[in-house]
């Protein structure tokens, strides 16, 4: 495994910022990190890279505690934190050759980097005339001096332009055909169309761990119907497969049903046998809007 975690727990002031989170990532996974704001996703990225210290628990990356073994693991991982530490008076190739001391890269290793981010027409200007994304691939560069075998990524398309955005998205999808990359964002979009995978956080504890397939290919649907007038969540329980009812606004309803079938015309009638008039029906698959929704209360 590229990243374990075992029952990490940490607290600020008292306050817990993470309560006794487990996963593993599995080698050339691409997995997306999700929470709401303060759910601990920076938290648990800075104790991966060693940053910071659990109060409980344990983790490895690429088979070295971050406890014990901080130095192997830094030398392991490509590290790209959500605010972008460049400086930006210095050019980006004169930036990149200054990183790569720090590693022991070479020059053959700069240039290598600066192909693989598409960063050539930008390497001989300064860092501070980058637009936001070609200052991302900056730092992404700098992250992929050393050929780390894994990428943690935490927000790395925040303030992006959506040109920028689809350009840095294209250059995750590539770079995690060779290597495992943990990727922390709020875009759900980000995360169905480059990751593999999706770990659900919410007031530090782990809500969710789900590959992208079992989304897309789940046998649970939800049905919006509105009606003409207002009834109970209870009435709407007595629809076959029913698992869930939701009053959304007035007469309009989200219903969920467990079953593979387009449950559509169940819904319609259901209301034609109870005097009910249907005045909008149509079906959402599950994703991973909703799912997030659900499991954040946002």
């Amino acid at each position: 495994m590229s990243i374990v975690v075992e029952h990490l727990s940490k607290a600020y002031n008292g306050q817990p910022a993470l309560k006794d989170v487990s996963f593993q990532i599995a080698k050339g996974e691409v997995v997306g990190f999700l929470g709401p704001n303060g759910a601990g996703k920076s938290t648990l990225m800075k104790i991966l890279t060693t940053y910071l210290s659990a109060d409980d628990g344990r983790a490895w990356v690429n088979g070295f505690d971050v406890a014990t073994e901080a130095r192997s693991v830094q030398k392991s991982i490509g590290y790209l934190p959500e605010h972008n530490p460049l400086y930006l008076e210095m050019y980006v190739k004169e930036y990149l050759m200054f990183i790569s001391e720090l590693y022991g890269a070479t020059m053959e290793d700069v240039m290598e980097s600066i192909q693989k981010v598409g960063l050539e027409s930008e390497a001989r200007k300064k860092i501070v005339q980058l637009s936001k994304g070609y200052r991302q691939r900056v730092g992404l560069a700098a992250a992929l001096l050393h050929h780390p075998e894994v990428l943690i990524l935490d927000e790395p398309t925040t303030g992006l332009d959506p040109n920028q955005l689809l350009d840095i998205r294209r250059l995750i999808r590539d770079l995690g055909k060779d290597r495992t990359i943990l990727l922390s964002t709020h875009i759900m979009k980000e995360v169905e169309s480059v990751c593999d995978r999706v770990l659900i956080i919410n007031k530090g504890e782990l809500v969710a761990d789900k590959k992208l397939t079992e989304l897309r290919e789940g046998k649970e649907q939800i049905i919006e119907v509105e009606f003409d007038y207002r009834v109970e969540e209870a009435f709407l329980m007595k629809i076959p497969h029913v698992t869930h009812v939701k009053n959304l606004s007035g007469f309009m309803y989200e219903i969920t049903f467990s079953h593979p079938e387009d449950m559509r015309p169940a819904v319609f009638d259901f209301a034609h046998d109870n005097q009910l008039k249907t005045l909008q029906l149509s079906r959402k698959n599950k994703n991973l809007e909703s799912l997030f929704t659900e499991l954040t209360g946002s």
